[in-house]
């Protein structure tokens, strides 16, 4: 138990995830709250995002985050859900819009759950977040999860560089300080984690140079197609196991002509990097475009393209996501000067607005499940996840 000397609290963790915040969207002088949040804990050079979507060959249907009908289906999501993990523990759980089902294939449900819905106010979102925590210790949530989309919104319709991602910044930004602000109005800046992620970054896409598949494979291959997915990257389903030599080699021919403009792969060959293969909802012949270059066909041209987008190889800087944390796991980050040198990388040259800080080298956002984990006090029964064993003992 801690006190904030009116109210007992047990380990409290809140994750907010601000949708396609680039992590040098943080260089831009836009977000000082954000910011003047890291220096108190952890922040992060970059985080690197997972590799793209995917379409169920059994179920012929597509995923979609955003739509019910996919993605409260809990059998298109494998794994196990930091929440489900917490209330396996016992620890009240709350979602507030997080993407995932209501309840998994386990029958597990969040202590709380509010679905997603569209144009929310950031305002509405803090004001549940503080309702959760000023509930009585025994119907209050341990572990808060709440996702903003507005910013990754604005730079598919605007692109990364304008101004209506500029101003959405500003709003993210207020809305940590507001955050911050009422956490320690509340006493509880000792008391409650926070941990600031996204789940991406972004690129311009308003004026690539496209590449006609249809000029590639032909009327023929473009009639064999079954299901295509994904943009800007492009997996293909070929409605006979036959005709993949075919066109994969069509392929392959073109992309060795034009190695600058995309790659071509299947699941033999997909780089070990993108962690994108030997599974069935992952298409047989998989084309990745570098970025300046978009996939399309002479009957779609540019229509439908937005000013930006993601999707491209998650190892370029520009889909790159952000990672702040603050709390009282700051108290026992490791602070002996030498010590942190020699483990973290100076800010120098790389974040101009934060000289006297100092950040955590790039890493994989596989990692976040076993921080939030180790944060709750709940590592002994956490799942086996693709993260590193040990990495947050570098930093906690």
């Amino acid at each position: 138990m801690r006190s904030n000397g009116t109210h007992d609290f047990k380990r409290t963790v809140l994750m907010v995830s601000i949708d396609g915040l680039r992590a040098d969207y943080l260089d831009r002088g836009l977000t000082p709250h954000l910011l003047a949040i890291s220096k108190k804990g952890l922040r992060a050079k970059s985080m690197q995002p997972i590799f793209p979507n995917f379409w169920d060959p059994t179920s012929q249907t597509e995923f979609h985050y955003n739509r019910v009908e996919s993605c409260w289906n809990a059998s298109w999501w494998y794994g196990e859900p930091v929440w489900e993990t917490a209330e396996k523990a016992g620890i009240r759980s709350a979602n507030l819009m997080w993407p995932g089902p209501p309840k998994t294939t386990r029958d597990i449900s969040s202590t709380y759950f509010v679905p997603w819905k569209d144009k929310v106010p950031l305002d509405n979102k803090l004001d549940q977040i503080l309702r959760w925590l000023d509930l009585p210790l025994v119907e209050r949530p341990q572990l808060i999860l709440a996702y903003e989309p507005s910013l990754d919104q604005a730079g598919h319709k605007a692109g990364p560089g304008s101004a209506l991602v500029n101003a959405t910044l500003r709003e993210v930004d207020l809305f940590a300080k507001n955050l911050h602000d009422n956490l320690e109005v509340r006493n509880l800046t000792d008391i409650v984690d926070v941990v600031f992620v996204s789940d991406h970054g972004m690129t311009d896409t308003s004026h690539p140079e496209l590449v006609y598949v249809d000029d590639i494979i032909g009327k023929e291959g473009m009639a064999a197609i079954e299901h295509e997915d994904g943009w800007p990257a492009m997996g293909f389903w070929f409605n006979s196991q036959s005709n993949i030599p075919k066109y994969l080699d069509l392929l392959l021919n073109a992309s060795t002509k034009n190695p600058e403009k995309f790659a071509v792969y299947t699941h033999d060959s997909m780089p070990q990097k993108y962690h994108f293969a030997n599974n069935e909802r992952i298409a047989p012949i998989y084309v990745i475009p570098s970025i300046g270059y978009a996939l399309t066909t002479h009957a779609e041209g540019a229509d439908g393209m937005s000013k930006g987008n993601h999707g491209y190889d998650n190892h370029e800087l520009s889909m790159h996501a952000m990672f702040i944390a603050h709390g009282p796991f700051s108290k026992v980050v490791k602070d002996l000067h030498q010590e942190r040198k020699r483990l973290v990388t100076r800010a120098k040259g790389w974040h101009s607005t934060a000289e006297d800080a100092y950040i955590m080298d790039r890493f994989q956002n596989v990692e976040i499940y076993n921080l939030i984990v180790k944060l709750l006090g709940i590592s002994e029964t956490a799942a086996n996840t693709n993260g590193t064993r040990g990495f947050w003992d570098t930093y906690l």
